[in-house]
């Protein structure tokens, strides 16, 4: 491995191109180890910092992760986005099995707490204002890949188990529509990229400085009033967002009028 002095691309980058061509080609494989930062800097002939500049730019898009105190290794594969409206509600209104296999979700919290604006915007009440909250942590084997929060109104939730700090046997969704008599019409979803807050950074085990992807989800009756208004936080480097839907045909222009003239 080594880098080319002439060129007008970055050592730093160069470096990092090199390790991803190797590792996309199987010369490192997921959860193996890469050679510590000195070694890696004599390989290539550079100081330390130009190779911890590569592996944090890598780390960034998700390609490697460092365990403090362990090293550098290479990541396994992304996480599949799968916490839009349609795919948390299925064909069936049901929880996908494989999810449950895959990911572990942790309830953390339960209790009332003062509105994000985000939120308010999307009940139509002053920031601030007290909603009933259920926070939750998602994690594969080895790593938090979810921060998230499910926010009611404290007249729809008030009496009810959505108060209970206690996970459900089913969705959320379900235990909603029962506990307050309406039924889960219509949702919408926005998804943004931004850098995390230091509470989501700490949470998701990520550096500051990698972007997350977020959503807000708000789900409406059949009058279109919001019934919930759930966040998530993923780390973005390590997620994908993947759809799959059919195309319509072309529908075939009707015949003209055989009494208009044309021309």
């Amino acid at each position: 491995m080594q880098i080319n002095p002439g060129t007008a691309e970055f050592p730093h980058r160069q470096i990092a191109a090199q390790l991803r061509a190797r590792i996309r080609q199987g010369d490192w494989a997921a959860g193996e180890r890469l050679p510590s930062i000195p070694a890696m800097a004599e390989m290539f002939g550079v100081a330390k910092q130009t190779v911890q500049r590569a592996v944090d730019q890598l780390r960034v898009e998700g390609v490697l992760i460092t365990k403090p105190g362990s090293g550098t290794y290479v990541r396994g594969t992304r996480r599949r986005l799968n916490r839009l409206s349609r795919g948390r509600y299925g064909g069936y209104r049901g929880y996908h099995a494989d999810l449950a296999a895959r990911y572990r979700q942790q309830l953390v919290e339960v209790g009332r707490a003062p509105a994000p604006p985000e939120v308010a915007d999307a009940f139509g009440v002053s920031d601030g204002t007290e909603l009933l909250v259920r926070r939750h942590l998602v994690r594969t084997e080895d790593a938090p890949v979810e921060i998230g929060a499910s926010w009611f109104r404290v007249a729809d939730a008030e009496g009810t188990s959505l108060e209970r700090a206690e996970a459900f046997g089913r969705p959320l969704y379900q235990e909603a529509e029962e506990e307050t008599g309406r039924r889960y019409v219509t949702a919408t979803d926005t998804i943004s990229a931004r850098q995390p807050s230091r509470e989501e950074a700490e949470l998701l085990q990520i550096r500051p400085d990698t972007p997350v992807l977020h959503l807000l989800h708000v789900a409406y009756d059949a009058a279109h009033k919001p019934i919930e208004v759930a966040q998530a936080t993923w780390p973005g480097p390590m997620t994908t967002l993947t759809e799959e839907y059919r195309i319509p045909a072309p529908t075939p222009e009707p015949d003209p009028d055989p009494g208009l003239v044309l021309g």
